[in-house]
């Protein structure tokens, strides 16, 4: 009876991840074109988070902790000016990629980041205070 329906349904994504890849174009720049790879390891008492971003200044990255979750923004910009034989080229290439992460019971105060070789390493202290977990009685 509804077997039609997950056709189209399958279709509509399709063409979704198509407009998706359209307006999510690299422009260039390596970090930006599959987006960003990171690896997130547990310790002990903190998170490290390592981000390959290569091919930026760390003047374009932002991190952002807010309400558990952590945002890693890009953006690059750059313009090409060009003059030669009466012919003016100039172009501009634009280009934004975010990842976001939800990381609970993290001292935010603590939150530390380097940004070395094309990868960004964010260390995330753990809140020991925090409990995740408690044990409810009933009654």
């Amino acid at each position: 009876m509804f077997g039609g329906l997950v056709p189209f349904n399958r279709r509509t994504r399709e063409i979704e991840n198509i407009f998706e890849r359209m307006f999510h174009e690299d422009f260039g720049l390596p970090a930006l074109s599959t987006g960003m790879r990171v690896d997130i390891k547990e310790e002990e008492k903190q998170y490290v988070l390592e981000a390959e971003i290569p091919g930026v200044d760390k003047e374009q990255i932002n991190i952002d902790y807010r309400n558990d979750y952590l945002t890693i923004s890009v953006e690059n910009t750059e313009e090409v000016n060009e003059e030669r034989d009466h012919y003016i080229r100039r172009e501009r290439k634009m280009g934004r990629t975010s990842r976001s992460f939800y990381v609970e019971n993290i001292r935010s105060e603590g939150i530390q980041a380097k940004y070395e070789n094309g990868i960004l390493k964010i260390v995330l202290p753990k809140d020991e205070n925090k409990k995740t977990t408690k044990r409810i009685e009933i009654q």
